[in-house]
């Protein structure tokens, strides 16, 4: 069962209306779908991918094999031979770009690069929104609004890179456990050669099909809020693989840790009964995240029970 696929070109022609039900019906059966012709450059994409594998190869991988706590942990469990599988741990090398993050320095053209490539993908982010807002009812620029805890620039974009390197017991250990993303909008250029995203889907978990410069979008834990429900985030893993490396590059437009979310009100006030039975609490993204970074693994559910209400 393929995820959908939706041609983003044809938002603005003759194709529009069937284009913003397309991405109605992926963000409200789905949680996730890929976008063709989304407008960024193959050629820059091309760039993305060779200077990752590159700073992964020159910066990253000698340290994953020698030193890492995944690599420890799993020779100390093979050794043991007791059967269990890993837990608690993912088989996955990452790091984050964000303004104000250290980049790595000794890969050329690498920052360059992910600049440009960061600075497209938050316009692509914010043109999402604008389409969400409208599928929802709701004012233009609001989901981005109230990312921003109001007016400004104050949002949260940052862009994690990963790879998954060769696992020689991938039985044994995931490469990214089961999660919902904490966020806004996630924007994910996967590797189209070597596969492992799986999504839970109706209680089955289904492959997010490699598909050449595409990009995955899915929604985070805060637009299910805003959305009063209608959104869900949706669970999703990665396996580890035995014989290639995979690349992963996932951009998150995240709320302020000061912006307060909540569903909206035009979602409440509408009558819908199915909705107004899924009403989410009030709270401040800042508090939400640090109970996230605790329950990361586990039910999604317990955590907007958990968050402070203000």
């Amino acid at each position: 069962m393929p995820i959908p696929v939706i041609d983003f070109s044809m938002l603005n022609g003759q194709g529009r209306a069937s284009t913003m039900d397309q991405i109605a019906n992926g963000c409200e059966e789905w949680g996730f779908f890929q976008l063709v012709n989304h407008g960024i450059p193959v050629e820059l994409l091309e760039r993305v991918k060779k200077v990752s594998s590159e700073c992964y190869k020159l910066e990253r991988e000698q340290n994953f094999f020698n030193n890492s706590t995944p690599r420890k942990r799993l020779k100390e469990l093979v050794e043991k031979k007791s059967g269990d599988k890993l837990e608690n741990i993912d088989w996955e090398d990452v790091f984050l770009l964000s303004d104000d993050s250290e980049w790595p320095s000794r890969t050329p053209g690498f920052k360059e690069t992910m600049m440009e490539y960061r600075a497209q993908l938050k316009e692509l982010a914010e043109k999402m929104m604008e389409v969400m807002d409208e599928n929802l009812g709701l004012p233009k620029g609001y989901i981005k609004k109230a990312f921003n805890g109001g007016e400004g620039e104050t949002a949260f974009f940052g862009t994690k890179v990963s790879h998954y390197p060769p696992c020689p017991h991938p039985e044994m250990v995931t490469g990214l456990r089961a999660h919902t993303d904490a966020g806004g909008i996630i924007l994910l250029f996967q590797d189209e050669q070597v596969e492992g995203l799986e999504i839970l889907k109706d209680g089955k978990w289904i492959d997010v099909q490699p598909l050449p410069n595409s990009i995955v979008i899915n929604t985070g834990d805060q637009v299910e809020v805003l959305s009063n429900g209608r959104y869900k985030s949706v669970w999703h893993r990665v396996q580890a693989m035995p014989d290639r490396t995979r690349r992963s590059i996932a951009s998150f437009y995240n709320p302020s840790y000061n912006a307060t979310i909540a569903p909206a009100t035009e979602l409440l006030e509408k009558e819908n009964d199915e909705i107004k039975e899924l009403d989410y609490p009030r709270f401040v993204f800042g508090d939400y995240m640090s109970i996230y970074s605790e329950l990361k693994f586990l039910p999604k559910e317990p955590r907007f029970k958990a968050v402070r209400a203000v």
